[in-house]
């Protein structure tokens, strides 16, 4: 029998949900900017947290001498085929330098030529030695007035009456004890999705993708379950990546200018087309073909170069250094094989997540997103993360300077039915299944019937409709799960976050009916581009069902909730 949670209350100005990227920054922005005090929850540590836990070798992000954030913001939509939002790649863009400066103040390496001008890889990005990223940022906030860290707290359900949020709840997963959070804002920076789809390397080595297998789409579904509109699920994210180490291909094709070429050394890129999605339609279509296996063309680069990618990946995907040593050849000896990951939902690559304003205000009244889990604004990376965490808390400063809103009674019994869930996940004794077996079972729904590996990314109608009725049967499943400690207890909301997100999704594939973005969205019932689509996919859950809203885009204004 479990031992009753001790249930803490705590009252802060400000909750931030998420110690990564965006959730950091934000947390020392509004530090440096205010007396508000700050609450950050976090789930792992803040130290090793997020996509940047591993380290990065480049600023994917950057507005490169002689380029203007203008520049970006028409790269980024024509990428995503015109599915953007052009007021937020605009105001996050305009922010790219600043943020990156800042970083470098705060001890980031960032590599410079003899002429002292930071060294560019590309149009967009610049080097750097970002291996201790992610502690420079936590260093930062450990040492920020007014700011409390709660590691190890997995936040669950946000609390929100009349649309608007007062705070959240959750748990520790070190300890028997449950948080009730009262806040006057937040801000949910958990990140994407992963771990829906069956992986490229399933079983004991199933973590072993591109995106960090803790993100779970934990903030969109906290968000989905209290109405936030969500926007272009449906444009999903596949990695093309180095095969079985799942290493970025960015380092190499950038960095030495290598080609995509087939089995018979044949430069296949150009046919396809150079947008990221188009770069994975290529390599999967080429296999299709017979043409496989795919690769990036690194023969013949020089030794010089082939020191350059050991080091570079050592500081980012040691697997890769490390498979090069033990082959006995170098990157300049044998092309490196690529394929493309399982799909991720991700707000920093494609438009998927949050409907937001300028501000990064969702349509929850005083609930802000940044980082992975705001959609409308793709291509952002890392610096995008940064620049909506420190929009989104300068709004929130702002916000704070407004009367403060009285919680009522019902936020209390919101709260009470949270702890009441735990109480009973606690006290239930597995069934039939446990939580691997329905996880597993859901990443094979998706991964057959909604566009995953084994389907080469298509779906039809008929396959989106079973994914959707066995996706809802593991819902119900998924309520019969017990939890023997606070750490099964983590994993079994990760399980029911993961399935939310995934009946959303399947609902956002349906919706689209067209081929927009090649492997993102291939729909065999409808394979080419429909005019009638250049709209945003969006969905707000009511009463348990999901609504589906088409909005038109936004392109020289700016959007503020205005026609919601």
């Amino acid at each position: 029998m479990s031992k009753p949670l001790q249930v803490k209350q705590t009252d802060t100005d400000v909750l931030i949900i998420g110690g990564g990227t965006a959730g950091c920054y934000a947390a020392l922005t509004i530090s440096r900017n205010s007396y508000a005090s700050v609450l950050v929850a976090e789930k792992a540590n803040i130290k090793r947290s997020g996509c940047l836990a591993a380290g990065v070798n480049a600023i994917n992000a950057y507005i490169v001498k002689g380029r203007k954030p203008q520049d970006y913001v028409d790269y980024a939509t024509k990428d995503a085929a015109g599915i953007v939002r052009n007021d937020l790649l605009l105001t996050a863009a305009e922010e790219f330098n600043n943020v990156t400066a800042d970083m470098e103040r705060l001890g980031l390496v960032i590599l410079k030529d003899e002429n002292g001008d930071y060294v560019a890889r590309g149009n967009r990005n610049i080097k750097i030695n970002g291996e201790n990223f992610k502690p420079l940022l936590a260093d930062a906030v450990y040492s920020s007035k007014n700011v409390d860290v709660l590691n190890y707290v997995n936040i669950t359900d946000l609390l929100t009456e009349n649309g608007r949020v007062y705070g959240a709840v959750g748990f520790s997963i070190m300890e028997e004890t449950a948080y009730v959070i009262h806040a006057k804002a937040v801000l949910i920076a958990t990140g994407g999705a992963a771990g829906l789809y069956k992986p490229n390397n399933p079983g004991f080595s199933r973590h072993k993708m591109w995106y960090p297998p803790f993100n779970t789409g934990a903030g969109y579904a906290m968000g989905i379950r209290c109405g936030a509109e969500m926007t272009t699920f449906e444009m999903r994210f596949i990695a093309l990546r180095c095969k079985d180490t799942i290493a970025p291909t960015g380092t190499i094709a950038q960095g030495v200018q290598a080609k995509q070429v087939n089995s018979k050394g044949e430069v296949y890129e150009h046919i396809y087309g150079l947008t990221t999605s188009q770069r994975v339609y290529g390599t999967v279509r080429e296999n299709q073909l017979g043409h496989g296996p795919c690769y990036l063309q690194t023969s013949g680069i020089t030794s010089e170069q082939d020191q350059d990618l050991l080091k570079a990946y050592l500081n980012m995907a040691p697997s890769q250094t490390l498979k090069w040593i033990e082959s006995g050849k170098m990157p300049g000896e044998q092309d490196v094989e690529i394929q493309g990951t399982e799909p991720y939902i991700v707000g920093g690559h494609t438009a998927s997540g949050f409907w937001v304003d300028t501000k990064r205000e969702t349509t929850i009244h005083g609930l802000y997103a940044a980082g992975d889990v705001a959609g409308g604004c793709p291509q952002k990376y890392v610096t995008g993360a940064l620049a909506e965490g420190k929009i989104a808390s300068l709004a929130i400063i702002e916000q704070l300077k407004a009367a403060s809103v009285e919680q009522t009674s019902t936020i209390e019994d919101q709260a009470q039915a949270v702890l009441n869930d735990y109480k009973k996940i606690r006290s239930t004794q597995n069934g039939l299944f446990t939580i691997d077996d329905l996880e597993e079972a859901m990443q094979k729904v998706m991964d057959e019937y909604a566009g995953g590996i084994a389907s080469n990314y298509q779906f039809n109608e008929k396959q989106l409709k079973l994914a959707e009725e066995k996706i809802a049967r593991l819902n119900e499943l998924a309520e019969q799960i017990g939890a023997e400690d606070m750490h099964e207890l983590l994993f079994a909301y990760e399980l029911k976050e993961r399935l939310l997100v995934c009946q959303v999704l399947i609902e956002h594939l349906k919706n689209r009916k067209e081929t927009r973005w090649h492997s993102f969205n291939e729909n065999l019932d409808h394979p080419e581009k429909d005019e009638k689509f250049e709209k945003y996919v969006n969905s707000r859950m009511e009463d348990g069902k999901l609504h589906i809203l088409f909005r038109d885009l936004v392109k020289g204004d700016t959007y503020e909730h205005t026609n919601s």
